[in-house]
């Protein structure tokens, strides 16, 4: 029989195990902004499902047009009524959550002329909604954390200088993160370049909406198979799949949350740079209950204090 001693060195290498279980378990990104029935960006990060928060979209910048940002039903940048938005902000980030302004989107008027252009657009991100000052800063006082890039139209250029400057922008007391949504055929045509420069620190790779790279016809081979020519092609921090959080979230791609949990995660989880999942979008996250059915799966752990609480 083991002695109090013995079972107290068994619990406490338990525990450890476990948590070092939970480090390296992968977090869920979601996109917030582009549906005012998805609730706020409080109740969002409320939820505490999510390590990274993507608000959507900044659609309008380069080639000499005043930047505009989109949040569709939730405020009007134009009446300053966004700025509400900074609390909210302030109150993901207390909880330790990643928030992120997203540029571009499949809607909108975007790119990049020059390397000038690509300039002045950090310039404009870093004074409006980073670390710099503005007198009209658009979510309000709230430093975000960063900028995604979720480029989908337009010319292929400049990403890649806008991302240097951006990364310029970084301090040891404050970084400024990147990141960036691919999609799955690889390189990808208008952020291959960008994503090239090694300084993303997490890319969530868009695997819908293109079927030679998605989970189709109830086999995840070919998503599997373009996962690991990610994993070994790019240099980047966290490496994410990027899923529709229900059917109706995208033309195609959509992988049932069990599938996803028994046939998916294990075998992406080995990858070094695995980071977790993306959601696409908070709106159909909470009328489908994605996240709901895939946080518990121990390889995808937000919370380490949750599982300490619950082991003793």
């Amino acid at each position: 029989m083991a002695t109090k001693p013995q079972l107290q060195l068994f619990l406490s290498l338990l525990v450890l195990s476990l948590v070092v279980a939970t480090a390296h378990g992968g977090g869920i990104a979601i996109y917030w902004g582009q549906n005012g029935n998805e609730g706020t960006l409080t109740e969002t990060c409320a939820t505490r499902k999510y390590t990274h928060v993507n608000i959507a979209f900044l659609n309008k910048f380069g080639g000499g047009q005043t930047p505009e940002l989109n949040l569709a039903g939730h405020c009007n940048p134009a009446t300053g009524s966004c700025r509400v938005v900074s609390t909210a902000v302030e109150s993901c980030q207390s909880r330790g959550i990643k928030v992120m302004l997203s540029i571009g989107g499949g809607i909108g008027n975007y790119s990049l002329t020059s390397e000038y252009d690509a300039k002045t657009v950090a310039e404009y991100l870093y004074n409006n909604f980073l670390g710099g000052k503005s007198s009209n800063r658009p979510l309000g006082d709230a430093v975000l954390d960063g900028v995604d890039f979720d480029i989908e139209l337009g010319s292929t250029f400049h990403y890649d200088d806008l991302v240097r400057f951006l990364s310029q922008f970084s301090e040891p007391a404050r970084r400024v993160y990147i990141t960036g949504a691919p999609q799955c055929p690889f390189p990808d045509r208008l952020l291959g370049a960008a994503i090239e420069t090694g300084l993303f620190d997490a890319v969530w790779v868009q695997f819908y909406n293109n079927q030679p790279c998605q989970y189709s016809s109830g086999s995840a081979q070919r998503l599997l198979e373009s996962w690991e020519r990610w994993a070994s092609s790019v240099v980047v921090g966290k490496l994410f799949m990027g899923l529709p959080a229900a059917p109706a979230a995208a033309g195609s791609g959509y992988i049932p949350p069990e599938v996803l949990v028994s046939e998916v995660l294990p075998v992406i989880k080995k990858s070094e740079k695995y980071g977790g999942v993306m959601l696409w979008s908070r709106f159909h996250d909470v009328n489908n209950g994605y996240s709901d059915s895939i946080v518990n799966s121990y390889l995808l752990v937000t919370d380490n204090s949750a599982l300490l609480v619950q082991i003793k």
